[in-house]
């Protein structure tokens, strides 16, 4: 086994570790401080400029869309190191196009939706959203009540959704929705392109998260889109939403690897410094034990990931191995932040620094895109051979 990236990949790896030292946290102190100002995670418009022309100078942009599209087609190997860089900071940046929705266009689209939807996407310049958890339906999509009902050559949705990040400003939303009842999520089950202005389509209200994050309450009111916006089969949307969910997971455990292993740096450059009792912190054992124990598990984490990416690349079935991913990367990152504040003491539990930031993004985390509970269940289904 050979677990050294390629030239290439490597090369690219450095590429996004000093794009976000230069240009991602400069910014970090303006964005604590907003957030600590009560005005949540943000980069200004300015700030965004700046960051798009740098990191599209650099060759950032569209790593695994299309080559077609002027894209690299990168494997998921190539993005672990990309996007453990990009979870290393607190600034909320997201290199275009935003991937798991790209790969669930570039798995359903027809030839006109191609042109409409995943070209101006795919080059950065159309924003998305994704509509699937609902007020009674998170991570069992067979509470999904939303339907959406065939009238004339049109489809008029009808129904809610929550937790929708980006809708108020995603010139698009592909909305799932469920077309046959009795079938449910086994062949009921369709996606629905939803353009920015639709009438029915309303954006209730914003809510806020945890470390300065946002998502939306969308409202659904007899929503009419024409026909040809319906997103792959008709009853087959569940598959294609599992390739976005799998994207967004390996993404997820990419930047859990990132945050630990940033607050691990920063607890072995704080506690040398520390004296307290006369002896610096890292002479003490329990210290020295953090440091030893999220190194390993970091580690740990890093091996799966990219074996978990290596497969996925290989065409591999890895659902197992990406919920296992997901849990264990969300959980170990949160450990390791929370010793690195422990470490820090009272200036761990500030907002002038990013470990609070980081601790929340965390925690989202594992709510976000399935709860470690489900995925822990899907694991030990696999195991025992079990159906629930």
């Amino acid at each position: 086994m050979d677990f050294a990236l390629s030239d290439e990949h490597r090369m690219l790896k450095e590429l996004a570790q000093r794009f976000v030292k230069d240009e991602l946290m400069p910014l970090e102190g303006a964005v604590l401080a907003r957030e600590a100002d009560g005005k949540g995670i943000h980069i200004t418009k300015d700030e965004k400029a700046k960051i798009d022309a740098v990191s599209q100078k650099l060759g950032l942009w569209g790593l695994d869309a299309p080559e077609e599209m002027d894209g690299f087609d990168l494997p998921q190997v190539a993005l672990i190191g990309v996007n453990e860089a990009m979870g290393s900071t607190v600034t909320p940046y997201t290199l275009p196009p935003d991937s798991p929705n790209l790969r669930m266009l570039m798995a359903t689209v027809n030839d006109q939706q191609r042109e409409a939807y995943l070209a101006p996407y795919a080059a950065g310049k159309t924003i998305s959203a994704i509509g699937i958890s609902e007020p009674g339906a998170g991570a069992d999509p067979a509470g999904m009540i939303t339907r959406a009902v065939r009238d004339g050559d049109d489809w008029v949705i009808t129904g809610r959704k929550i937790w929708t990040s980006r809708a108020a400003e995603a010139d698009f939303t592909i909305v799932m929705a469920v077309t046959d009842k009795e079938k449910g999520a086994r062949g009921g089950m369709s996606a629905f392109l939803v353009d920015k202005g639709t009438p029915g389509f309303n954006v209730l209200r914003r809510i806020p998260m945890i470390g300065g994050a946002f998502t939306y309450e969308v409202a659904l009111d007899d929503c009419r889109v024409p026909g040809w916006k319906l997103l792959g089969v008709e009853g087959q949307g569940f598959a294609p939403m599992q390739v976005r969910l799998s994207t967004r997971r390996m993404e997820m455990a990419a930047w859990c690897i990132g945050l630990a292993q940033r607050a691990l740096d920063m607890m072995c450059d704080y506690a040398p410094q520390r004296v307290t009792f006369g002896a610096p912190l890292s002479s003490r054992q329990a210290v020295q034990w953090w440091a030893a124990d999220a190194a390993m598990k970091i580690h740990a984490a890093r091996l799966m990931a990219y074996d978990c990416a290596w497969k996925l690349d290989q065409g591999r079935d890895v659902r197992q191995e990406i919920s296992m991913v997901k849990v264990f990367a969300t959980e170990m990152a949160w450990e390791v932040i929370d010793q690195a504040m422990q470490c820090f003491g009272a200036m761990g539990m500030t907002k002038e620094m990013p470990l609070q930031l980081m601790a929340a993004s965390v925690r989202n985390m594992r709510i976000y895109d399935g709860p470690s509970e489900v995925h822990r269940m899907v694991v030990a289904r696999n195991l025992m051979g079990t159906k629930r």
